[in-house]
């Protein structure tokens, strides 16, 4: 069975750190650029981070750049977002993506498989 299963959410204070986890299962995620997305309460889904299948480039919204970081363990068949300096504005549902393909920005079309998604709550 082709899954994406996210992992590493919860609640966490203003100023904190999460990493969260995207593994891979039923395929290899070794061709597969991969896309994190959140959605808040109320609004659209954004795109917030990039990885691609071929030499780990990376891309991040502007509204994380410097705080998150994006990293992928093929060994693994896992992809990693580590979410530093939180705020609260960063409070949403997260999604990972994977789109079979050397890269992929924040067209939902481009993906092939999404997860279900982790909260992620940002309160003190």
């Amino acid at each position: 069975q082709v899954q994406l299963v996210e992992s590493g959410g919860g609640l966490v204070q203003p100023g904190g750190s999460l990493r969260l986890s995207c593994a891979a299962s039923g395929f290899t995620l070794d061709y597969y650029a991969i896309g994190w997305f959140r959605q808040a309460p109320g609004k659209e889904r954004e795109g917030v981070s990039c990885i691609s299948s071929s030499d780990g480039s990376t891309y991040y919204a502007d509204s994380v750049k410097g705080r998150f970081t994006i990293s992928r363990d093929n060994a693994k068949n896992t992809v990693y977002l580590q979410m530093n300096s939180l705020k609260p504005e960063d409070t949403a549902v997260y999604y990972c993506a994977a789109a079979l393909r050397a890269w992929a920005g924040w067209g939902s079309a481009e993906y092939d498989y999404w997860g279900q998604g982790t909260q992620v709550t940002v309160s003190s």
